[in-house]
This record gives C-alpha cells, sequence and structure tokens, in this order.
C-alpha cells in the first residue's frame, strides 16, 4: 500500500530535510524548557510559601520571566514548524492532513490555554493572593504536557500508520481518533515528555552549577541548583525504563529501523549489542560487542533472532552511519546522567548535604548540555531511522517533498531567522541572569567553600 505523488530532485529534498532538521532540532529544546520548567517554577513557588524562605520565592520570579521569554520565542519557531509542514511536505498533508490534522488542531488549543494563563501567572504574581496565583499555574503545566502529548502522537502515527484505508489510491474510512492513538503513541509521548523534564531540571540546576564554581554558594544558588536537579534526577530512571520499553516498541514494529540503530547488516540469532563502530561496504567495523546483548534486549532471549538489513533492499536502508552512532551517543548520555544523579543521591543520604568536590559541580554545569544531546540524538535516531518513509511503509520522503525550484534558498533564510532568534534569546536571558537575587542570611562555610549544613 503504497500512495505517490510528484517526483522532486534530489536538491529539493536534502534542502526540505536539512531546514526540517534545523527547525524541529532547535525549537524542540524550547518545546522541552516549556513543558518542564513551569512544573519546577511552581515547585518553587509552593516552597516559598510553605517554609517563608525568600530564596525559593526569589527563584520562582526568576525562573517565570525566563519562561516569558522562552515561551515568545517557541511561539515563533513553533509557528515556522507549522508552516514548513505545508510548504516543504504537501504530498503528506495533501494526502494526509485529513487524518492527523486532529492532533494538530488540539495542539492549537493547548497552546492558547498555555499562553493565556501564563500571562495571568507573570502579570497577576502581586495582584492575586499567593494560593490563587499558585492554581493559575496548574493550567500552564497541563496545557505544556498536553502540547507535547498532541504534537508528538502526530510524529508517531508517522512511524506507525493507522486509522485509515487507501481505495482507488484515495485515503478513505478516516478515523483521525484511532490514528491519534496508534500504537507507537504510549512509548513515543511517554519518552519525549521525560526527556522534557530532563533537560529542563539538568538544564536550569546546570546554570546554578556554574554560579556556585564561581563561588556563589549562597542559599539562592544553592536551592537552585537542588530543586531542578532534585526533580531531573527523578525522572532519569524512569526515562531509562521507558527507553527499553521503546526499544522493544521499535524491535517489534519497525526492525530495520532498530537493524539501522545497531549496525546489524544481516539476520542471526543470539545476536551481540555493539557499541560504537561505523559501517563500511555492508559491514559494522571498530564496534564492542557485547554477546547475546542485543537478543535479549530487544526479545527477552539470547537466542532470539533479530532482523537485519538484508531483509529488505538497499534503497530502503537508512543511513546506518547516522542512525546507530546517534542512538549509541542517546544512550550514553543517558547513562553518564543517571549515574551524575546517583552521585548526588548518595552523597544526600550519607550527610544531607551535596559531593564535597568541585568535579560534581563540573560534572553538574554540564548535565544540561548531556540532556540536550541526548534528546538531540534521540530525535536523530526517531526521524532518520525511519527513512527513506516518511509515513512508515506508505509513503516516501521523496514523494511527499515540494517539487518546486529554490528550496535551498528557504533553507538560507529560515537559518538566519533562527541565528537572529538564537543570539536574541541569550542576550535577554543574560541581561535576566544579572540582576541580583534577594539578599538571604549570611551562611558559615567549610574550607571548601560548601554551605555547613
Amino acid at each position: 500500500m503504497v500512495l505517490l505523488t510528484a517526483p522532486a530532485t534530489y536538491a529539493d529534498l536534502v534542502a526540505a530535510r536539512t531546514q526540517m532538521a534545523l527547525s524541529l532540532g532547535w525549537h524542540i529544546i524550547l518545546a522541552c524548557l516549556g513543558v518542564g520548567m513551569p512544573a519546577i517554577t511552581l515547585i518553587a513557588e509552593w516552597r516559598g510559601h510553605r517554609t517563608g524562605d525568600p530564596a525559593y520565592r526569589m527563584l520562582a520570579r526568576r525562573w517565570a520571566r525566563a519562561m516569558g521569554v522562552l515561551f515568545a520565542v517557541g511561539a515563533v519557531s513553533g509557528t515556522i514548524l507549522s508552516f514548513e509542514m505545508g510548504l516543504l511536505w504537501p504530498g503528506l498533508m495533501g494526502v494526509y492532513g485529513q487524518v492527523i490534522g486532529l492532533p494538530f488542531a488540539m495542539e492549537g488549543v493547548a497552546f492558547f490555554i498555555e499562553a493565556i494563563f501564563l500571562g495571568i501567572y507573570l502579570y497577576a504574581w502581586d495582584r492575586l493572593s499567593p494560593v490563587k496565583h499558585l492554581l493559575t499555574g496548574i493550567p500552564i503545566i497541563v496545557a505544556g504536557v498536553a502540547s507535547a502529548f498532541f504534537v508528538v502522537s502526530a510524529n508517531a502515527w508517522m512511524q506507525q500508520p493507522t486509522g485509515f484505508d487507501v481505495a482507488h489510491g484515495r485515503v478513505v474510512a478516516v478515523d483521525p481518533w484511532a490514528a491519534m492513538f496508534n500504537l507507537s503513541t504510549p512509548p513515543q509521548t511517554t519518552h519525549m515528555i521525560l526527556a522534557a523534564f530532563m533537560v529542563a531540571g539538568f538544564g536550569i540546576a546546570g546554570v546554578h552549577a556554574v554560579g556556585m564554581l564561581r563561588g556563589r554558594h549562597d542559599r539562592y544558588h544553592r536551592l537552585g541548583f537542588l530543586l531542578p536537579f532534585t526533580v531531573a534526577a527523578v525522572v532519569t530512571p524512569a526515562q531509562l525504563v521507558v527507553g527499553d520499553w521503546a526499544a522493544r516498541f521499535v524491535a517489534d514494529n519497525q526492525p530495520i529501523k532498530l537493524a539501522a540503530m545497531e549496525g546489524l547488516f544481516r539476520t542471526g540469532r543470539g545476536v551481540p549489542l555493539s557499541v560504537g563502530g561505523f559501517a563500511v561496504n555492508g559491514e559494522l567495523r571498530g564496534a564492542i560487542e557485547i554477546p547475546y546483548g542485543l537478543s535479549l534486549l530487544a526479545h527477552g532471549r539470547t537466542n532470539a533472532e533479530v532482523i537485519g538489513l538484508d531483509q529488505v533492499p538497499p534503497s530502503d536502508w537508512p543511513p546506518v552511519n547516522i542512525v546507530h552512532p546517534a542512538f549509541d551517543l542517546m544512550v550514553g548520555m543517558g547513562m553518564a546522567l543517571l549515574l551524575l544523579s546517583a552521585w548526588l543521591g548518595w552523597t544526600w543520604w550519607r550527610r544531607r548535604d551535596l559531593p564535597r568536590t568541585r568535579w560534581f559541580l563540573r560534572a553538574a554545569s554540564l548535565g544540561g548540555v548531556a540532556a540536550v544531546v541526548a534528546l538531540e540524538a534521540g530525535w536523530t535516531v526517531t526521524e532518520v531511522g525511519r527513512q527513506p518513509w516518511i509515513v512508515y511503509g506508505v509513503m516516501r520522503t521523496a514523494d511527499a517533498v515540494n517539487p518546486a525550484p529554490g528550496l535551498v534558498w528557504g533553507f538560507v533564510l529560515v537559518f538566519a531567522v533562527y541565528v537572529v532568534l538564537t543570539v536574541a534569546t541569550v542576550y535577554v536571558l543574560r541581561r535576566l541572569s544579572r540582576d541580583s537575587p534577594a539578599p538571604t542570611a549570611p551562611q558559615e562555610h567549610d574550607v571548601a567553600g560548601y554551605p555547613v549544613a
């Protein structure tokens, strides 16, 4: 069941895919902050009201201001993405727009709800009672998570298309609800939402870790590090479990993608897990192999058969030297963040304090970068691993791209827009970070510069 549209040149395809990758890779970082940051901010505000600690209240106010900036910039990049879906991929939207239109429409509703309550939350801080103001933040959290769910469910449909039939070359019997709640939706949306909390938590904590490395060991920076880091550290083990669930789903439903993820060219039993290496002439070279690992992880048995790339023509192979390193990078960053979380958890359990070494803060300052790298690598696996299909097994990417000439100039224009957005966003956030935090009671410090508990 393959539907074809007008062909496009290879240059058109490369330009469109590169532009979409840039837009998605840029926007997804802001989207993650938009999902995770409101919850972290509300926890800080709630703790401030409950304990009376001015440091919590100052953190909540400053994070809320940054949240407003990031939401505004994310709205711009999200709008660009929505236009790109129609302009770059008319073959997809023209044929399947009626199938996947529902989650996009519902995401629009969630976006407006989030925008309305974010405005109330930011501008009514001193005009509402503490409890009422705190309650206005709850719809922001709900709408942010819902927005992520709806958008990712549309992408999940592209991995596991359902909710329609094809008769005489036309899409019929459309069921938008079945399309939105396809088999890939549960693992993929859960994986994405947890990733958002990891990016937000480790990212915010990393900023305060840098401040602590520069000698700012006041309560403001200490709490600014501990609160978001704890949220991310709690989510990380759950993310690894969900990641295993998602990988098993891929093994059962997208075996060629799994073969690309592992650089497996030949079908076999008792297949080892390959770490590292590059594909050369139909063979993965230089990899570290863990005996029986892939069979065990994919199907729960050491002698289980794992499908290789030899089961489909080479024209249907994803680019292994992109997908395989990206998968290894995602897993590696996830394991590193788990170890970093365990380091803090072990020390806190023993001493109720941070690890008394600057190496921990150095590692923590890179936690946000590691989370973003894992996020981008994961999306690379998801999207590039689906190639050459834009709708898995149904429509090829080359058949969906806009065949109009000159797409490369559109990419140049969009690239320039993102450069301006990046510079402006960094400038504004740096200006916000230079505001002096509210003074707190002086603390006694040990010889290493850490506050005495």
